[in-house]
């Protein structure tokens, strides 16, 4: 079961809104959601959960490029909502480098891999590879809610109700259950 907000800062303190992330292909859509929140460029906050598996934050302000916390990036990229998170960028990874892999339909070895990586290397659908790219644990921007008054050591202590924390740090617990 998965939850998603939108928290937008407003004049008036916090504003909460349910959304609906299945016409969200990629983090750009996510974002362009996140500013159709607020017209007045302010701070907003999505907020996604997946029931005690993994939370994302992502921070637009304004125009400027999203800002992205995943508590676990491992279990996100088993989540279609974690993988809209979980870009390139974030990983580290090249953009070019899974393209270009893919097209070579190559039987899970690179070039240049070692061959200390024999076990569990044969049969499988690709998957263990896949999940060797993904880092277990966090990944992204712990800093993103630091002037919100949500340190990093907060942040990545949080588990179970993680938006409900985060919400209740920034004092905005009461509209978010609103949209519960």
């Amino acid at each position: 079961m998965y939850f998603a907000a939108l928290l937008a800062r407003t004049e008036d303190g916090w504003e909460a809104s349910d959304t609906e992330l299945d016409n969200v292909e990629t983090l750009s859509d996510l974002a362009d959601l996140a500013r159709e929140a607020s017209p007045d460029e302010d701070t907003v906050l999505v907020l996604i959960e997946q029931e005690d598996a993994w939370f994302g934050v992502v921070r637009v302000d304004g125009e400027e490029d999203p800002r992205i916390y995943v508590s676990d990036a491992a279990a996100a990229a088993r989540s279609s909502y974690g993988e809209i998170l979980l870009t390139d960028e974030l990983l580290g990874r090249d953009p070019g480098d899974d393209d270009d892999l893919d097209a070579l339909d190559l039987d899970g070895t690179e070039d240049g891999e070692s061959d200390d990586d024999e076990d569990g290397a044969e049969g499988g659908d690709g998957a263990a590879g896949a999940d060797e790219a993904v880092p277990h644990g966090p990944v992204g921007d712990p800093e993103v809610l630091d002037d919100l008054g949500v340190s990093e050591k907060e942040l990545r202590s949080m588990s179970g109700d993680a938006v409900g924390e985060i919400a209740e740090a920034l004092g905005a617990s009461d509209v978010l259950e609103t949209v519960r």
